[in-house]
Parts: C-alpha cells; sequence; structure tokens
C-alpha cells in the first residue's frame, strides 16, 4: 500500500520538530555554586548553530560572560556559562532562564522554517545594507543622502575594518514614519548611495541592499564583511605594522582526537565570544568542545572543532584563514578611538548635522550605534582623526561646543590621554595552566606537540 505524501514535505525537519517537542531546551540558573557569578545551565538536543543561538540570547541580554565551558559530542550539546550583569553583580531577575528557554525555542522554530531572527528585534523593520570602501566623511555623506531622499534613520550600526566599511541602517519615511515600500523609490534609495559608497577609489566593488525581516544585525554584519574579505591584510598598511592590539590567535591539529584546537587570546570587550563564535559558524565549523575565560582585562577562548563535513582543518592555507577571520572579528566591534555619546530630541536631519561636524573637524567615524526610542535620539559614536589615530583633547571640545555640551558627552575621557594598552606575548604553556584547559584535558584532548 502506498501513503502520498506531499512534494514539499521534509522528514528531516519533521523529525527535528518532533526531537525539539520531546526534549525542548532545559535551562537552569544556578546562584549559589559562585560568589562572584551565576551559573547558567543549558541542556538541548544538538542542532547546528545551538551553540550560537545560546550565545546570541546571552548577548541580546546584555550579561557579560566571564567563563564557559561547552561540551557538544553525540547528539546532545551541555553548556555552562558563568556571567554577570554589566556591573559585574550576580543576576537577580527570576525570569532568565524562562527568556533564554523561549528565545532558544524560538530560534530553532524559525531555523526549521527557514528564517532568520534576530532576538533583539521587536518588530521587523525595512534595513538598508552597505558595504564599501571606508573613507572620512563616507557616513556623514550617506546620512546627508537619506536626508534628501525623505528617509529618516530609526536605527543604524556601522563597522569598520581593514580600510572596509558595513552597515545595517533602518529607515521609515519621513513624514509618515511608515515603512517605505514603493520599489521605484527603493531603487532610487540604492542607486543614489551606491554612487556615495563607490566614489573614484572603490576597486574592490561597493554593494547596496534592501532587506526586510529581523536578521540579528551583528551576525548580519560578520556576514558582510566576511563577504567582503575584510579579514585580507595581504598587501595592507594595517597588515604591515606592529600592532599591540592585534589577537594571537593559534591554531593545531588535535591528534587522536580529529579536531582542530583553536586558542584565542585579546583583550576582552563585551561581545566578544558572540563575535567568535558567530565567525566559526559562518565559516561551517562546528564546535564540539570549549572553554572561556575572561580574567581582568584579558579573554581565553579555546575551541576543539571540525568542519560541518567532519574534517578538521586540513592545509596551512586553511589554517591561515581561519587565524586571519578571528582576528578580523575581534577587531571589527573593537573600540577605536574616543567614545561620544549623544542624547536628545529625535529631529530629522540630526545624524546628517552631527557626521558633517565631525567631518569638518577632521574626524573619521570608526564605528557606530545609533537608536531611536520615541522622540529620543541615542547614538554612540567612536571617533578618531582622519588618519586612524588619537584625537586631540581640544578637537573633541570644539565639536561638543559646536553639537551641545548638554547633547555630547565623553564617555570614555581616558582614551584622550592614555596609551593603548598591550597584550602579553603568548604562551601556549601558560594556556594549558589555566583552569579552562584542565577540565578539557580530562575530556582526553590533547594537543600535538610543536
Amino acid at each position: 500500500m502506498y501513503h502520498w505524501m506531499p512534494t514539499s514535505f521534509n522528514m528531516s525537519d519533521e523529525f527535528q520538530k518532533l526531537v525539539i517537542r520531546i526534549n525542548p531546551p532545559r535551562v537552569t540558573i544556578d546562584n549559589d555554586s559562585s560568589k562572584t557569578a551565576t551559573l547558567i545551565k543549558v541542556d538541548s538536543a544538538k542542532n547546528q548553530g545551538s551553540l550560537l543561538n545560546v550565545v546570541q540570547v546571552l548577548t541580546d541580554l546584555n550579561l557579560v560572560v566571564k567563563r564557559a565551558y561547552i561540551s557538544s559530542d553525540g547528539d546532545w550539546f551541555m553548556d555552562v556559562f558563568h556571567v554577570t550583569d554589566q556591573n559585574g553583580n550576580k543576576l537577580a531577575e527570576d525570569n532568565v532562564a524562562e527568556l533564554i528557554q523561549q528565545s532558544l525555542q524560538r530560534a530553532r522554530t524559525s531555523r526549521l522554517m527557514k528564517k532568520s531572527v534576530d532576538l533583539s528585534a521587536a518588530v521587523e523593520q525595512k534595513a538598508v545594507e552597505l558595504t564599501g570602501r571606508d573613507r572620512p566623511g563616507l557616513l556623514s555623506d550617506v546620512f546627508a543622502v537619506l536626508t534628501d531622499l525623505k528617509c529618516n534613520v530609526v536605527a543604524a550600526e556601522i563597522w569598520t575594518h581593514n580600510s572596509r566599511m558595513a552597515s545595517v541602517v533602518h529607515v521609515t519615511d519621513e513624514e509618515t514614519g511608515d515603512p517605505i515600500d514603493d520599489p521605484d523609490r527603493l531603487a532610487k534609495i540604492k542607486k543614489m548611495l551606491l554612487y556615495v559608497l563607490e566614489g573614484n577609489r572603490d576597486t574592490r566593488g561597493a554593494n547596496t541592499a534592501v532587506t526586510v525581516g529581523s536578521t540579528h544585525t551583528g551576525r548580519r554584519l560578520h556576514q558582510m564583511m566576511y563577504a567582503d574579505r575584510d579579514y585580507d591584510t595581504s598587501g595592507t598598511e594595517c597588515g604591515s605594522k606592529k600592532d599591540h592590539k592585534k589577537p594571537i590567535v593559534n591554531v593545531e591539529y588535535l591528534v587522536g582526537k580529529g579536531y582542530s584546537a583553536v586558542d584565542l587570546r585579546c583583550l576582552d570587550r563585551p561581545k566578544l565570544l558572540f563575535d567568535t563564535v558567530c565567525t566559526l559558524t559562518d565559516m561551517q565549523y562546528v564546535v564540539y568542545h570549549a572553554a572561556i575565560t575572561a580574567e581582568a582585562s584579558e579573554a581565553y577562548q579555546e575551541y576543539f572543532i571540525r568542519h560541518m563535513d567532519g574534517a578538521p582543518i586540513s592545509s596551512e592555507a586553511e589554517r591561515q584563514r581561519v587565524i586571519h577571520c578571528l582576528e578580523a572579528a575581534v577587531r571589527r566591534r573593537a573600540s577605536e578611538g574616543v567614545r561620544l555619546e549623544l542624547c536628545g530630541d529625535d529631529r530629522v536631519g540630526l545624524l546628517t548635522e552631527v557626521t558633517r561636524i565631525f567631518r569638518e573637524n577632521g574626524l573619521s567615524v570608526a564605528r557606530a550605534e545609533v537608536t531611536t526610542r520615541g522622540s529620543q535620539a541615542s547614538s554612540v559614536f567612536y571617533v578618531t582623526d582622519s588618519s586612524g589615530g588619537q584625537v586631540r583633547r581640544e578637537t573633541i571640545e570644539a565639536v561638543r561646543k559646536e553639537i551641545g555640551q548638554s547633547v555630547l558627552g565623553v564617555k570614555a575621557d581616558e582614551c584622550l590621554k592614555s596609551p593603548p594598552m598591550e597584550v602579553p606575548e603568548f604562551s601556549l604553556g601558560s594556556l594549558l595552566r589555566t583552569k579552562s584547559e584542565k577540565i578539557l584535558s580530562s575530556l582526553g584532548l590533547k594537543k600535538a606537540s610543536p
């Protein structure tokens, strides 16, 4: 007897949905085992991207990961995260476990439905995605074009790295506040912004796109810069200079286990774990075990990975690519320059005016986060001088005076006077002595000798 089944029916997807219903993610909160951090324990059926989903939720909840231990061999993964709030305190919220569990279930369901989800987004918005060569005044030109085209910027995030720029800008109609749906108008916006991006110097090529949905902005920016090959430093000036802030990445083959071991050491900062896990996931690697430690100002991350096809890193070229891509992942969101915070009443053309003043005073925006809440504008800009160097205090004060000292504040004044912190020389032996390494060693994970 034959049973008819729709051609669109996917047995694999249906089985995964059944597994999720039978074995939903289990999240427990432990505030007793540690005096300094809250332990979040996650047990779930293993799925491609499971680790990234968990880390994304923690990041969107603005939690700081001090330590983490990950194990996902077989069909199950078990993660333990030692977290605090942004002030270094243990968590007080009683509903953190529920939030994480609901978010993981939404992410899994959306993946089975072939959708991408931004767990921090409340509604779907229309976004303009831009990639191209970075240059002084570029952001000012982009905002000026959007203002001329009667677009209101309600949110935006801009990254620059290795002379490249990527941004996701959420826009609405200036008059109505509604999403812009007219295809001709959208085509004009893309065309005019492409002119700005291309200029007369972008030999690699610029790109604009309009998207609808709620793709996670941080992950999308990583994908855009990875596709734009911002990790390629061959022949560039930044690749030839000695850089004390450069992350230290080491990749080795793990004898007898079929894994590749990735060690990362750099200055600690918010969202670092998300950035590295996101990059490994987008490069089609699966993390089977990992240990994360953040002590004082330094972060140590160790991953045991295989490609999705089950193979470890198999060539020197692939090894170097992983190293360069992880270095880029760390640097893209690094807080270069002076942090300026803009907070005040929102109005049409505000961003155009502010970024024009930056440009006229010789400031270059290295990174920016733009948000609006109701009638209030709240934005953060990291600025350097036009050559990427340190900004003079007199320049900052002149800019603040022109914009309004009560509107534009300097968050990290020490950036104006303190030299950059150096990352100590890498020592594989020092990593072997960490607590995280001892835990992984207990699993039988031994590195190959140099």
